[in-house]
């Protein structure tokens, strides 16, 4: 094979683009939100001796009971990435994927839920990957503070426990 011009730009530019996926793959926010690290090694001084839980600032484990809604407790940090940036959405007001059905009243048909007056609940979007549409996943906000999760349409939930620093 004779390497031309062509041949060696085409050759560099798929190697620079395999090396800088592999860059950005490895190139992580570190949970705090203010240190970024490289290749998973965090040499910041809160990484040092950290040890990590499953326990938000309340004391809350992931598969607790809420007493109040009689659901298991998932913590935000477990739940899958867009469930969190949709969150994250919710406490900054938007701008939401889909205007028309993000926000809306949930009417708590199925009653999964605390009982509350209609229009208490109000239903969100959780962006599924790969699906033609708005996909099962929603995240559901109550006026008082309180969020659940839904991966199925409804079928079933689990009360969100918030990170500290953040609306619960």
């Amino acid at each position: 094979m004779k390497w031309n011009r062509q041949t060696v730009t085409t050759v560099v530019i798929v190697f620079a683009t395999i090396a800088f996926t592999s860059f950005i793959l490895k190139f992580t926010m570190d949970h705090d939100g203010d240190t970024i690290t490289l290749f998973g090694d965090d040499p910041s001084p809160s990484a040092v001796g950290s040890v990590a839980t499953d326990e938000t600032s309340d004391g809350v484990e992931t598969g607790d009971i809420d007493p109040e809604s009689g659901l298991p407790w998932v913590l935000q940090d477990e739940l899958p990435v867009e469930a969190q940036a949709t969150l994250a959405l919710i406490d900054q007001g938007g701008p939401f994927p889909y205007p028309g059905k993000d926000g809306s009243t949930f009417g708590n048909f199925e009653g999964l839920l605390p009982d509350h007056p209609r229009g208490y609940y109000a239903e969100y979007t959780v962006i599924t990957p790969g699906s033609s549409d708005r996909g099962a996943r929603r995240i559901i906000a109550g006026d008082g503070g309180e969020y659940y999760w839904t991966e199925d349409h409804y079928e079933s939930f689990a009360r969100i426990a918030r990170a500290a620093g953040t609306q619960q």
